[in-house]
């Protein structure tokens, strides 16, 4: 009985710490498990959002990473390394530049008040907390015997840790909210979009709480927080600020552009029929006849597009990954070259453009491709694309240690612990010693090590409670 009381006790204590870390690390996982959305205009017009936040904030802007997730839920969230994640459903429901700008500004604000580290130091608190309240309710039913004291008092001490965690959170959001309205006014911009979205969600949310959305769930509200927002608009000298004519533009090329990217064809000729001839409305319906595979349509408008507007780089970018996609390599890398000329720090265009001269596939077209895998190495070290790119053109160009250590790049990057352990031992065997290159397959070896232990371990420990 005593042995039945322990293993009961113990399950409560660690599915309450499950819920805690659960709380804390289901972003992470969100993030790691989803898909992205990448495009060369759309990072752009974020980045530019996302910057003038950043220096209010004397962030570094190349210390943090930003990421479109392919996700129809309304929610947006930081992790570690300084990553922002967006979701194409959050940024679809906004209705103005200004509303998505002031999401942004409070997820920078988690970021500048150092939220992250200061969560994972309060979980371990509240773990320990929660072991107490455990082992305080193990001894009574020890001493009593009875489980339903024992029980009761474990469950009373876990109960109270969760609300004491929850009401953390609540004060993390309201941290949040003051840091971002401070970056707003710092770079003249108003706060009453951040007001006007909270507004927003709410409206929604509240007649029906049990389909409660993302972003409320995990970015707890209340009416405390709604009330200083509107405080701070009534004093704020740039509350009446509006959105500058360039991002209200850009926000609805993004917007038809995300549209364009996760509808159905059919849904974005709905949304922007012929009869509307702006420039986002043509830009989608020619993302929509690609996704068709009907790329006659699709290069007319976009051809279109360029006689309008023979400045704009991402015309000629999508110009040059239709004519790709449809077999017209030659016009696709002329295109693509014109884009890289027109924008030539972007790091998305430079992948493109190596993809198109690594199907050309001679000598100087490989060394092309490296040319611009390299430019793009700073912004792309995150991708398995870059990677999997830069593997085919060093194994090209005879580099094959260079080229394996790409394909274990690849697996760190999409979580392959096992391959990537695999393709750094042989890369180990070609590379030079003491040069940079066998140092970090050395320590994409150890870390692959790290991880797999630390996979069996966790394994090893939720089969010992079952």
């Amino acid at each position: 009985m005593k042995q039945l009381i322990v293993r009961i006790l113990w399950r409560l204590f660690i599915r309450v710490n499950v819920v805690l870390i659960v709380l804390f690390q289901i972003s992470v996982a969100y993030a790691q498990n989803s898909q992205f959305i990448r495009d060369a205009e759309i990072e752009t017009i974020i980045r530019d959002f996302v910057n003038p936040l950043l220096d209010a904030a004397k962030i570094n802007r190349n210390s943090i990473s930003v990421y479109i997730i392919n996700e129809g839920g309304i929610n947006a969230f930081v992790t570690d390394g300084n990553k922002l994640f967006l979701n194409s459903g959050l940024i679809m429901a906004m209705q103005s530049p200004l509303q998505l700008i002031g999401v942004i500004a409070h997820e920078i604000g988690h970021i500048a008040s150092g939220h992250l580290a200061q969560t994972s130091n309060t979980i371990d608190s509240f773990a320990k907390a929660s072991m107490l309240s455990a082992i305080a309710g193990i001894t009574v039913g020890f001493l009593s015997g009875r489980t339903d004291t024992g029980a009761a008092i474990a469950m009373g001490g876990q109960s109270a840790v969760i609300r004491s965690f929850m009401q953390y959170s609540q004060e993390q959001e309201s941290i949040a909210d003051q840091a971002g309205m401070r970056f707003l006014d710092a770079s003249k911009q108003s706060v009453k979009g951040l007001q006007s979205f909270f507004e927003h969600m709410i409206s929604q949310e509240m007649p029906n709480l049990t389909r409660q959305s993302s972003y409320l769930s995990t970015h707890p509200f209340t009416r405390d927080r709604l009330n200083s927002i509107k405080a701070h608009v009534s004093i704020s000298s740039y509350s009446n600020v509006q959105a500058t004519p360039k991002q209200i533009i850009n926000f609805n090329r993004l917007l038809a552009k995300l549209h364009a990217f996760i509808s159905l064809p059919s849904q974005t000729f709905c949304k922007y029929p012929e009869t509307d001839s702006s420039l986002p409305a043509k830009l989608a319906r020619a993302i929509a006849y690609r996704n068709k595979l009907d790329y006659k349509r699709s290069l007319e408008l976009t051809m279109e597009l360029i006689k309008e507007y023979p400045e704009d780089p991402y015309l000629y970018e999508l110009e040059g990954k239709v004519f790709f996609e449809s077999g017209n390599t030659k016009a696709a890398l002329a295109s693509m070259l014109k884009a890289h000329k027109l924008a030539p720090n972007i790091s998305l265009i430079e992948v493109f453009l190596s993809q198109i001269f690594l199907s050309i596939n001679d000598y100087n077209s490989n060394k092309q491709a490296m040319l611009h895998l390299q430019n793009a190495k700073p912004s792309e070290g995150d991708s398995p694309f870059f990677w999997h790119y830069l593997a085919i053109a060093e194994g090209r160009l005879g580099n094959i240690g260079e080229a394996v250590l790409a394909l274990a790049e690849e697996s760190v990057c999409e979580g392959n612990w096992e391959m990537a352990a695999n393709q750094s031992k042989r890369a180990q065997k070609t590379l030079k010693p003491a040069t940079p290159m066998m140092l970090r397959a050395i320590d994409i070896e150890l870390l692959a090590k790290s991880k797999a232990f630390t996979k069996r371990r966790n394994h090893s420990y939720v089969s010992s409670l079952e």
